[in-house]
């Protein structure tokens, strides 16, 4: 079906600078450093309308005066939980606090008119190129031209604009391969957006044409277009499966990294995965090993070469995670990996990565599997900051991540005991008798742990309920439905005997 097309634009390693500059957890350095590439780009693309989209003093969702009400302040802004689902804003996910911590993005009025005088010139060149293809060439030569159109809204980030130009090539492409590629352009800019209703559709759209009859490749793209997806929308019992699988055969570094994939990939399945498939998948996996760090110096080979065995895509129950910072020993080699320069793949050319020490991440897969729940607190302190804090992808879903490992911690330990005692099992997690005591009870109210707490005799008690006793549970409940349907459906069924008569 020919090579990719229209993978070079939205780079949405952009977006990622646009939140990190936004972001309230983000250190001064990390935003100086956002802010830099930002402009770069703005200048080098003639990016006019992601400059007013983000800088314009009355509009721009970077400025005080924008989209968000929070203040710029030394003080650390309040975090609270939101859902970017109906909001579509490239800073979506911060649910409308944001800080730039003075370092903002400045507005330019000459800068803007130059850029817009650029961007106007261009889109003439390429009206002309159209204009004589139309003239004197051929369907390929046009298409080539209205590609070109699209490309370009899509390089200046004009979201509206861009999406209309993909759309009529759409309906002027005949070739799967080419409409899978615009498809695949504009969940991109759902992505770079935050848009995701319009990922969500385009998603579905390109799984339609590739089950048409799509290539290999674009199969294999695809695959990681939806486990990415999944995890902004915190299905990481599905994009688990999709994203471990997309690690031996990943080519789409337009959208992100494959670094970035493997700890899309790692989070996801930590959380997702059952034991036995969390210990082949994840913490013996090669691909992991060769990023995170591995004892083995074979495991790294391994991985970096390929050589990798098909394990079986899982379904797990979510298990497992909220501390607060604290120092972790270092055991596996980190390698490295930038999480802020997710996307910087243009299907065409691979940039550095700066160093990341991964080492939090692979002490809380390895000491989670391992039992080590003191290791596994502190790491997950600092995966939380390091990471989840750190990644727009990420960042809406940090604390209901934090929450559910340390359920799954909680889980794994009391499967092994009948009794436990409360000092000795907040001694194993390093934690205080009255603050895992606070903790549990959620979990046990909202029956997510079959156990209850004693504190008279200081003590947790496992409640192993049989097979026998759920299925009768499940029988009086299913039961208490069907008649109140039944009695709804025969008061329905009298009223309408009563206007008959």
């Amino acid at each position: 079906m020919g090579d990719p097309q229209y993978m070079r634009y939205p780079d949405l390693s952009l977006a990622q600078s646009v939140f990190t500059l936004a972001s309230p957890t983000t250190p001064t350095t990390a935003k100086k450093t956002a802010l830099q590439s930002l402009q770069d780009a703005i200048k080098e693309h003639k990016m006019a309308p992601l400059y007013h989209y983000l800088a314009h003093p009355q509009t721009g969702k970077l400025n005080s005066t924008g989209e968000s009400t929070a203040s710029s302040t030394d003080a650390p802004a309040l975090l609270r939980r939101t859902s970017s689902m109906n909001t579509s804003s490239i800073i979506g996910a911060l649910g409308g606090v944001r800080s730039t911590s003075g370092i903002d993005l400045a507005w330019d009025e000459q800068l803007y008119n130059d850029l817009k005088e650029d961007n106007e010139k261009e889109l003439a060149a390429i009206q002309k190129e159209e204009d004589e293809a139309v003239e004197s060439a051929g369907d390929t030569e046009i298409q080539t031209a209205r590609g070109k159109r699209a490309e370009f809204y899509a390089r200046i980030c004009d979201k509206d604009a861009a999406l209309s130009a993909f759309e009529s090539l759409m309906e002027k492409t005949g070739i799967l391969g080419s409409k899978i590629d615009i498809v695949l352009a504009i969940i991109r800019i759902g992505l770079f957006f935050d848009d995701k209703l319009l990922v969500k559709k385009s998603v579905e759209r390109a799984s339609s044409l590739v089950e048409s009859g799509g290539d290999w490749d674009r199969r294999n793209r695809l695959k990681a277009y939806q486990g990415v997806h999944l995890l902004t929308i915190r299905s990481y019992n599905l994009a688990a499966p999709l994203l471990l699988d997309s690690l031996s055969t990943f080519t789409s570094t337009e959208l992100c990294t494959y670094s970035a994939l493997v700890t899309y990939a790692v989070l996801a399945g930590s959380v997702a995965l059952p034991r036995r498939d969390f210990k082949s998948r994840v913490v013996d996996a090669p691909e992991v090993r060769a990023i995170l760090g591995s004892e083995s110096e074979a495991d790294h080979l391994a991985g970096l070469s390929g050589a990798v065995s098909a394990q079986p895509s899982a379904q797990g129950d979510s298990s497992a995670m909220d501390i607060e910072g604290a120092s972790t020993s270092a055991t596996p080699k980190p390698t490295a990996v930038n999480l802020t320069t997710i996307g910087t793949g243009s299907g065409l050319e691979e940039k550095a990565e700066p160093d990341v020490d991964f080492t939090p991440l692979a002490i809380m897969i390895q000491s989670l599997y391992s039992g080590a729940y003191q290791k596994f607190f502190q790491a997950l302190a600092r995966v939380e900051t390091d990471f989840l804090a750190t990644d727009r992808y990420l960042y809406e879903h940090r604390r209901w991540f934090v929450k559910e490992m340390r359920l799954r911690a909680y889980q794994q330990l009391l499967q092994s005991y009948k009794v436990v005692s409360l000092e000795s099992m907040a001694k194993s997690f390093g934690v205080s008798v009255d603050w895992l005591d606070r903790d549990l009870a959620p979990f046990i109210a909202g029956q997510r742990l079959a156990c209850t707490i004693d504190r008279v005799k200081g003590v947790v008690e496992t409640v192993r309920s049989g097979d026998k006793n759920k299925q009768y549970t499940d029988v009086v409940k299913q039961g208490d439905q069907l008649i109140t349907k039944l009695q709804k459906y025969g008061q329905v069924v009298r009223m309408r005997g009563s206007e008959r008569g």
